[in-house]
């Protein structure tokens, strides 16, 4: 693949991709176009065919894709062909929600710690992993190749977490705080804002009202 600079866009429909082709594959499906693709996931077939084409294309003229190949592909694009060691950082119900999430294991994302500064947590057994306190956090992380770790932890705390995770060296925050943060650009952050999802569903319901209110 050529070293280039791909698009946001292309990037964010590349696990939608992904998550489709497992499902046709566990189907049983062995080939697949780019116009049936298209039907499955309401994205035009050229806007595939451009997608994959930026990685290679994968495709041959007359056959469509080979579902189990292209599934593959994406996998290696994705980073999905090696195993990820996870932490969780705050045991609360959204650190043990994500912790009992058996899909991660599925997809190569093993949880191996959950840490909490809360002493009426520690022993606390979640899948198996004990919740440990924060002070040991810095040693797990170096012994265990630990790369990701999973932010749940309040917003005022947030910030002070992230500083302790760059460094020990982890190479990427999955951050679920309600605070952008601000790290060096080696570590890479994936900021999720619940609250924000559900506002732009409001946003949707709202200009749909405002549509038929208008229709009258």
């Amino acid at each position: 693949m050529a070293d280039k600079e791909i698009s946001q866009a292309v990037i964010a429909r590349l696990p939608r991709y992904f998550r489709y082709l497992g499902e046709l594959r566990d189907d049983g499906v062995e080939r697949i176009s780019s116009r049936e693709l298209s039907r499955l996931m309401n994205v035009t077939a050229s806007q595939i065919r451009q997608d994959f084409n930026h990685f290679g294309g994968f495709g041959q003229q007359g056959y469509g894709y080979n579902v189990e190949y292209l599934y593959a592909e994406i996998a290696k694009i994705l980073g999905l062909d090696r195993t990820h060691h996870l932490i969780i950082i705050g045991a609360g119900n959204l650190g043990q929600a994500l912790a009992n999430y058996v899909d991660f294991g599925r997809k190569g994302f093993l949880v191996t710690g959950i840490f909490d500064v809360n002493p009426a947590l520690y022993g606390k057994k979640i899948r198996g992993i004990e919740v440990r306190p924060m002070e040991e956090m810095a040693r797990f992380v170096r012994e265990n190749n630990v790369d990701i770790a999973v932010l749940t932890v309040p917003k005022s705390a947030a910030v002070g977490v992230a500083g302790q995770l760059v460094k020990v060296g982890i190479s990427a925050i999955w951050n679920f705080a309600h605070v952008d943060l601000d790290v060096p650009g080696e570590v890479k952050v994936e900021n999720v804002h619940l609250s924000d999802s559900l506002i732009r569903l409001s946003y949707l319901l709202n200009r749909k009202g405002a549509q038929e209110e208008g229709g009258v």
